[in-house]
């Protein structure tokens, strides 16, 4: 059998391989083992949705480079999302500036957002494993809170755009 590398088989690699880096989210470790992290793929209509959201934000002065991001995420094969409630971990730690029976359920639990950023590193690592090009976007995650895709209010979602092509897409980014 002869296989050769085209578009269509492309994208089904950087979905299959998007679905190993969820993984790779879940696995990572957890704040006394208790998981806060929820992550999504986007492909296709979905992830045009996403970058749709973007350009909309990008009319905002302090976030026009959303719409530079939204070129990426639309030239990307498949978006990862992953997200964190704001659960507390019962710690008590005062690194958000409260003890857990304090803290305002608007500000998330710190280690939830260490666990994102552990999650993430696995994510990017795994990624570079597999030579998938990828870039952390806050600016994707910021769109993808209006399109409610978790089952639980998760505050902070960051996005990691994957993209399998003959050069970089998030390399030459003005």
């Amino acid at each position: 059998m002869i296989y050769k590398l085209n578009v269509s088989n492309t994208q089904k690699i950087i979905e299959e391989i998007g679905l190993q880096l969820m993984i790779a989210a879940k696995t990572a470790p957890k704040t006394r083992g208790k998981n806060s992290i929820e992550i999504v793929m986007l492909t296709d209509d979905d992830k045009c949705e996403l970058a749709k959201i973007m350009d909309e934000l990008s009319n905002t002065k302090s976030t026009e480079f959303f719409r530079r991001d939204a070129e990426n995420v639309r030239n990307a094969q498949a978006v990862l999302l992953v997200a964190v409630d704001k659960e507390v971990k019962g710690l008590n730690c005062g690194y958000c500036g409260f003890n857990c029976s304090e803290k305002p359920t608007t500000i998330p639990c710190v280690f939830n957002v260490i666990d994102l950023g552990i999650a993430l590193g696995s994510v990017v690592s795994s990624a570079m494993h597999y030579k998938v090009d990828n870039r952390i976007m806050y600016s994707a995650g910021k769109a993808a809170l209006k399109m409610q895709l978790f089952d639980k209010n998760m505050p902070i979602i960051l996005a990691i755009p994957l993209s399998a092509s003959e050069k970089n897409i998030f390399f030459d980014r003005k």
